[in-house]
């Protein structure tokens, strides 16, 4: 902006012949025509300044406003983009639950043909393996109340920038804990998958003492991937 400043102008005094007559109204008007001339070129100096002030001044509210306008787009893609996201994920649940739900029909299907062979050699087995079997049952509704504990809705639309990068942190954290508990499952279903082999080969043992010989070189083993075994 322009500042003003006091004005003094210099003043010559001028030399006057001598025998000669002095206008002092000739020299006080072309003082004074001076004196205006110099105060309009500072008016309209000013005013030029100005008007370059005034238009910086509105690029800066216009790149303002359009950088605001850019972060705005960029949170609403960012949003709608965490929206397919999270459907996805949904959905992907919702088809793991439906396959597990089958298999596990599957499951006491195979568990209940298998329970009426060996009932005539004796109830033991079939009670172990109905407990091991209501286990997996209170295993599974616990996975599942825990999945849906964790699914919480991201609330994310009003958050600022700083609170997004906060809320991004504790997502990635998140993330590595579902991975850890990821790898200690994975290690607990091989356990359970040995565990299960085990029992199969000493209930195939069980079966081959107690059965004809015929019966028994000709009955049906199942292995733990679900392939038969003759």
């Amino acid at each position: 902006m322009l500042c003003f400043r006091a004005f003094a102008p210099s003043i010559t005094v001028p030399k006057i012949p001598e025998g000669e007559k002095v206008d002092f109204d000739d020299i006080h008007r072309k003082r004074q025509e001076k004196d205006f001339s110099e105060l309009q070129s500072l008016i309209e100096a000013h005013f030029i300044q100005r008007k370059k002030d005034e238009e910086e001044l509105l690029a800066l509210v216009n790149r303002i406003e359009k950088r605001r306008a850019e972060r705005a787009e960029q949170l609403r893609i960012r949003t709608e983009q965490e929206k397919t996201r999270q459907a996805r994920l949904e959905e992907k649940e919702r088809k793991e639950q439906e396959e597990a739900r089958k298999k596990q029909d599957e499951e006491a299907k195979k568990k209940k043909a298998l329970t009426n062979r060996t009932q005539q050699y004796g109830g033991v087995q079939q009670r172990v393996d109905a407990k091991r079997g209501a286990k997996k049952q209170t295993e599974r509704e616990k996975k599942r109340k825990i999945l849906a504990e964790r699914k919480k809705p991201l609330n994310i639309e009003n958050l600022k920038e700083d609170k997004l990068k906060e809320k991004a942190s504790d997502l990635w954290q998140w993330l590595w804990t579902l991975e850890a508990e990821k790898f200690d499952l994975t290690e607990e279903l091989k356990r359970q998958k040995y565990d299960v082999s085990e029992t199969i080969t000493n209930q195939s043992q069980v079966e081959s003492r107690f059965l004809p010989r015929g019966r028994s070189s000709s009955r049906q083993k199942t292995t733990p991937d679900n392939r038969s075994v003759y």
